[in-house]
């Protein structure tokens, strides 16, 4: 015959062996309430962290397009006419030309990028009939960053959306992991709103500010489309120095003008010196400034093509002096430590130079960005 188990463990109380017993039960409902709603609860925290981002991403969103708009109404824009303009200009989109036959690619997008500033500029005359051109160029580069701002905050908010009506922990991780590099962008042309509304120089000018010391006091001409040249003596080298003219915000045709520049002299250039600022990385210090081989132009390669085609035929070699910035200081106005290291700059472009010509050699020096702010 079996006994009947006792109620308690030999030596153990009767009111222990109750604590006990609720602890596990307590422990067994946790593990199975964290196992079916862990996940559930994360997904939402993740998201209150996102939707409180997002919130900020609207309110900067939101300041950008009052500021375009107070700018404009400033200079001559009807109230209710340059508002509703404005809101049609931040959803304004470029189409990509076809690249599945790559042949002539660079072109069509050449020719849709100079479609769309001219659109762009002509846009900003008609809000701002008062405006100089220095100053229309200026204004598109505010609405530019603006653009940019509710770009980043549609996006986010699409995502945010998509992952709050899936409950995807994936599209909601993922989102969150990015959270703080894309706030540190946003940002960053939050502070180009107000160098734009001023007409400061902004990080991304370095280059031009590089090339306008060297040909500050010198005749310059036009070269190329908002491009200007100017012939310096420089240790006894014949430099030709190229920069976007200032100081309205434009970047010009560097390529273009490059292309011209070694037609007009029949190839006879020894070297081409590009000077341009180039993203640092975490721990390097703003206004560093390094060496590279090749044409440093950024943007969407168009007038990087242009020289790359040409100067290999040549045999002309392509170098460039870089200064290092944080991608947010290439938008935001320029710090007192890029502004230092135009000098260094210049003398590291002489040491180059005497490394790799001699004297009586024609050379080219390009100042590559934003020159907003820089005159020549």
């Amino acid at each position: 015959m079996l006994l009947p188990m006792p109620m308690w463990l030999p030596g153990l109380p009767q009111g222990d062996l109750t604590d006990l017993l609720l602890s596990t039960i307590l422990i067994l409902v946790s593990m199975a309430f964290f196992t079916i709603f862990g996940q559930r609860i994360q997904a939402w925290m993740m998201l209150r962290q996102v939707a409180r981002s997002l919130d900020r991403l609207r309110l900067m969103r939101d300041e950008g397009r009052k500021m375009a708009i107070r700018a404009l109404r400033d200079l001559g824009g009807a109230e209710g006419d340059v508002a509703e303009k404005v809101d049609r200009f931040l959803e304004h989109f470029a189409i990509e030309p076809e690249s599945m036959d790559p042949a002539g690619v660079v072109w069509k997008l050449e020719r849709i990028l100079d479609v769309r500033e001219k659109k762009f500029l002509d846009e900003v005359r008609r809000m701002a009939p008062k405006a100089s051109e220095d100053k229309i160029h200026n204004l598109e580069g505010l609405l530019e960053a603006a653009m940019a701002l509710n770009t980043l905050y549609k996006v986010v908010r699409h995502y945010y959306l998509l992952g709050k009506k899936t409950s995807s922990i994936y599209i909601i991780a993922q989102l969150q992991m990015l959270i703080p590099l894309l706030m540190k962008t946003a940002r960053a042309y939050a502070d180009a709103l107000m160098a734009f509304r001023k007409g400061q120089p902004i990080g991304d000018g370095i280059g031009a500010l590089v090339a306008a010391k060297l040909m500050h006091g010198k005749p310059f001409r036009r070269i190329a489309k908002d491009t200007i040249v100017a012939e310096v003596d420089l240790d006894g080298r014949k430099a030709f120095v190229v920069k976007a003219e200032g100081p309205g915000a434009m970047v010009g045709k560097p390529g273009e003008a490059v292309r011209k520049l070694v037609e007009e002299l029949d190839g006879d250039v020894k070297a081409v010196v590009f000077v341009d600022a180039t993203i640092k990385l975490e721990g390097e210090k703003t206004g560093e400034i390094i060496d590279g081989i090749g044409v440093a132009i950024g943007g969407p390669g168009v007038e990087k093509f242009k020289v790359e085609e040409l100067l290999p035929k040549l045999n002309i070699p392509t170098y460039a002096v870089l200064i290092k910035e944080d991608i947010s200081e290439a938008v935001s106005p320029m710090k007192e430590e890029l502004l230092e290291s135009a000098d260094r700059a210049i003398e590291r472009i002489k040491a180059l130079l005497s490394e790799v010509t001699e004297e009586g050699d024609k050379v080219v020096i390009v100042g590559v960005g934003n020159t907003m702010g820089i005159g020549q």
